[in-house]
């Protein structure tokens, strides 16, 4: 029996349009709500979120076999990190902060067995190979692993090339918020400058080979990161949404004094 098809990496090979939501509400029960809404792809998120190993978990239990793929962000990629990740079933890791072909080799191999990397032999304990039910699973669930890798800052704009140059990169997704700030637009996102580095990077990617991501609640910067190649795109936050909807809902219900 061999590891899970990896739906999500099939899909953004196929070059169609995936439509994702940010995950940072570190709740399994809120990843179920919002997985039923039907997004193709939802982000777990281990970096900016209260999230830990046995929290990620509860969310991947939940997102399994639902309509919404799910992808994990670590806080950093670190090999042992990715490690854990991988046990517990992620199959679709984002990356952020790598800025170097150098650093995306060292991620290619920490996603992938040896001897082509260096990822731990733990499958007979791991969520990931179904706790050893899965009987192939050491010889293909290299095949299945998804590595994206999160481009965010100035230096890693410059290294597209060498990035997209490394065989094992699945996709590029440009960070617009951190890039914001290195360019020194901090909180502007939107600004012209930012939206026009954006844009580049995602036609470099895209020259490249490469499928590119990007996160954006804007609608109109949304389209006009699909425009220029976009095509896993995130459009927004459960944090965002709640607050969202909770501000709105306190407004639509105005009481006399």
């Amino acid at each position: 029996m061999p590891a899970p098809t990896n739906r999500f990496k099939a899909a953004l090979a196929e070059g169609r349009t995936l439509t994702g939501l940010w995950l940072a509400l570190a709740n399994a029960y809120t990843a179920e709500i919002c997985a039923g809404a039907g997004y193709d792809w939802l982000l777990v998120d281990g970096e900016h979120a209260p999230n830990h190993i046995q929290s990620l978990v509860a969310q991947l239990q939940v997102l399994e076999g639902g309509p919404s793929a799910a992808i994990v962000r670590p806080p950093v990629g670190e090999t042992w990190m990715i490690k854990q990740l991988l046990d517990i079933g992620a199959q679709t890791l984002l990356i952020p902060m790598v800025e170097s072909g150098a650093q995306a080799q060292t991620l290619v191999k920490a996603v992938r067995y040896p001897p082509h990397g260096v990822r731990g032999i733990g499958a007979a304990l791991a969520r990931a190979s179904d706790f050893n039910r899965v009987t192939d699973y050491l010889v293909t669930a290299d095949a299945e692993i998804c590595l994206l890798l999160q481009v965010e800052s100035r230096a890693g704009v410059a290294a597209i090339d060498d990035i997209c140059a490394v065989d094992g990169v699945d996709g590029v997704f440009v960070g617009p918020a951190d890039l914001a700030a290195d360019l020194g637009f901090l909180g502007r996102p939107g600004a012209p400058e930012v939206v026009a580095a954006v844009e580049g990077a995602i036609a470099r990617i895209r020259a490249n080979g490469k499928p590119a991501g990007v996160l954006t609640s804007d609608p109109a910067l949304a389209q006009r990161y699909h425009a220029a190649g976009a095509t896993f795109i995130a459009i927004g936050t459960d944090v965002g949404l709640l607050a969202g909807a909770a501000a709105r809902q306190l407004k639509d219900f105005p009481f006399p004094a």
